[in-house]
């Protein structure tokens, strides 16, 4: 029981160490003098959002929503350097409203005039007239002043005259450099996508739409989702060929764009206006604020779990293994494989509700417990095993215990049936012999008599020694391993402990001098047997029981007033391999117990071991041995 209960508090303790560990990474970034030791469990854990975004795929993209990219067929188109002249943006502007945009946003920044010719400045008055004409403008701009301001179309009044507002152009990276997140507002000005959604909607976005200063951005899939046209295609007479003489491009048919929205800016890679997504693929900027506008549209959808949730998750899973090992020991590992799976899949199932769930930090707890677990288990069983080795390899012989312990559970052998020979042993006359002599010399006369019958008789030959009962041996061969022939391994044990008697009796003559020799009763019977440990959680006991015993028992009993020492039955004589030159019947008798009578056999060899000079049938002079 106490082994058990040390087994439950390591298990519990590994389990409370698994939610420490975790609970101190998932809390760590909230406390800021450590945040920067833990930022590798934050890129864990953005990463598994990556996954998730992998796992859904594509959503359908909104069909009203169209990037007017400067790609790389523009340049070829326009043969123009970059910055474009503005007099072609306003082109694009003039088209898209010609075409009936309900919104075109530019994801390109004018907050200086174009230069200082009077054409320059032409070309500014064109882009401030199509923006006021159009009346459905959002632009872009980096640099804002400390009251949110934007020098686009030089300020405040240049952008109430087109008729347009300005949103932040700056992306929100993560310390991976993915950009997942849209901010609430950076320089008190908000994302150009969600300027341009209140813009569409006259709704005013809170931090409380978004959940807090920031928010994940639902993608609808990575870079090119969404549908996109050359910027050349929009605009009307802007052609070129390489010696600059204008040429007819194709055009994006007649009202294209009515009831869209277009975003207008670069997506070609020199232009290096792109970002890492949690796509593989990256994005530019154009297409990334198109989806902060489709996320603002949808009413920010992905949020995150409640930290409490995540707490009482990171709990849970990180008990699951080791109270499962409690009670299911190994299989409680399964249990914490399943439930790792399980969890996997409601995260991703949350995901694509909306609700992002931490997933590094509650399987990382269920990881550490599994593992711990598992290290547990090991160490138990090792120190289990050790402990079974010791104790049950001094009844069987070391070869032996490794068996029993690659078929056996631990302490806890249960029971198996074999078909087996039990062997029952007494010496003769040694109750009434250590009446009368001092207890040291009985224990030890006892102990030297044991140890000659048991490990140079039954060990040697592959018994299990079961009990000692004073001078008494029982003994198994064939149990708890089965041994094909048991049956001579027993003979063979019997007739060594015949020899061990003949050695046991010259040693008592050479010791204490006595003339008299000691002979001994030995039972053999060959049946099934059932055969296990027995006892409470607090003491057990190997033992063999049945039929089968109770016969070879009183076998050894009926010894006595016979010729031979070696009394062996039937099914143990006919389970030999070969039978022996010196088999003896003695005859057919009754058996207490049994109804019909049993044919017992010998060995020639007991009963000339038998004649070797007078027996001990009892003592009552001692003395000379009491003084010696």
């Amino acid at each position: 029981m106490r082994r058990k209960r040390l087994r439950i508090v390591l298990f519990l303790l590994v389990g409370a160490g698994a939610v420490a560990i975790a609970l101190a990474l998932y809390l760590a970034p909230r406390w800021k003098p450590v945040k920067e030791a833990f930022a590798s469990t934050t890129v864990l854990e953005d990463k598994s959002i990556d996954a998730r975004f992998a796992i859904r795929g594509n959503r359908h993209p909104p069909s009203d929503l169209v990037v007017v990219g400067i790609d790389d067929t523009t340049f070829q188109d326009l043969h123009q350097r970059w910055p474009f002249r503005r007099s072609y943006h306003a082109r694009v502007i003039n088209r898209l409203h010609k075409d009936g945009a309900k919104l075109i946003v530019f994801d390109v920044q004018f907050t200086e005039p174009q230069g200082p010719t009077r054409q320059d400045t032409v070309d500014d008055n064109s882009l401030l007239l199509a923006c006021r004409d159009a009346g459905n403008c959002v632009m872009a701009s980096t640099e804002f002043n400390d009251a949110g301001q934007s020098t686009v179309f030089g300020g405040p009044p240049g952008q109430k005259f087109a008729k347009t507002v300005v949103g932040n152009g700056n992306v929100l990276t993560d310390a991976d450099g993915v950009v997942r997140r849209v901010y609430y507002e950076q320089q008190q000005v908000k994302p150009l996508g969600v300027v341009a959604y209140q813009r569409l909607t006259g709704t005013k976005v809170t931090p409380s739409n978004l959940g807090g200063d920031t928010t994940y951005l639902d993608y609808a899939g990575p870079g090119g989702t969404l549908k996109r046209v050359s910027y050349s295609h929009v605009c009307p007479g802007c052609g070129r060929d390489s010696h600059n003489k204008p040429v007819e491009i194709p055009q994006a048919p007649a009202g294209f764009f009515k009831g869209k929205i277009a975003l207008v800016g670069p997506i070609a890679p020199s232009l290096q206006d792109i970002h890492e997504t949690p796509y593989d693929a990256v994005m530019p900027g154009a297409e990334y604020q198109a989806n902060v506008l489709q996320t603002a549209r949808e009413g920010f959808p992905l949020h995150d779990s409640a930290t409490w949730v995540d707490i009482v998750l990171i709990v849970l899973l990180g008990f699951v293994a080791p109270l499962a090992s409690i009670r299911l020991r190994l299989w409680g590992i399964a249990v914490g494989v399943a439930a790792g799976l399980v969890y996997a899949l409601v995260v991703q199932l949350a995901f694509n509700s909306g609700a992002i769930l931490s997933f590094t930090y509650p399987i990382g707890a269920l990881s550490l417990s599994t593992v711990g677990s598992l290290a547990v288990h090991y160490v138990t069983e090792a120190f289990e095993r050790e402990r079974v080795r010791e104790v049950f390899g001094r009844f069987v012989p070391e070869s032996v215990v490794g068996d029993v312990l690659e078929q056996a559970d631990g302490a806890r052998l249960g029971g198996v049936g074999r078909y087996a020979t039990v062997m029952f042993s007494d010496l003769r006359g040694f109750t009434s012999f250590a009446e009368q002599l001092e207890p040291d010399q009985v224990i030890r006369i006892l102990n030297r008599y044991l140890t000659a019958m048991v490990d140079d008789a039954i060990i040697p030959n592959g018994g299990t020694l079961v009990d000692y009962m004073g001078d008494g041996i029982m003994a198994v061969f064939g149990a708890p391993i089965e041994m094909p022939d048991h049956a001579d391994r027993a003979l063979a044990a019997s007739r060594a402990k015949l020899r061990e008697l003949q050695r046991f009796n010259q040693w008592m003559r050479a010791e204490y001098g006595f003339e008299k020799s000691f002979r001994m009763g030995i039972g053999l019977n060959s049946g099934e047997v059932m055969s296990g440990n027995v006892g409470s959680e607090h003491r057990l006991a190997y033992t063999a029981i049945g039929d089968t015993t109770n016969t070879a028992a009183r076998l050894e009993g009926m010894t006595k007033g016979s010729d031979y020492m070696l009394f062996m039955t039937a099914s143990t004589k006919d389970a030999l391999s070969k039978q022996p030159d010196d088999l003896a019947f003695v005859g057919d008798y009754e058996v207490r117990g049994r109804v019909a009578k049993l044919s017992i056999w010998s060995l020639e060899e007991s009963r000339e071991a038998r004649s070797d000079g007078s027996s001990f049938a009892s003592v009552a002079q001692t003395e000379t041995l009491r003084d010696k």
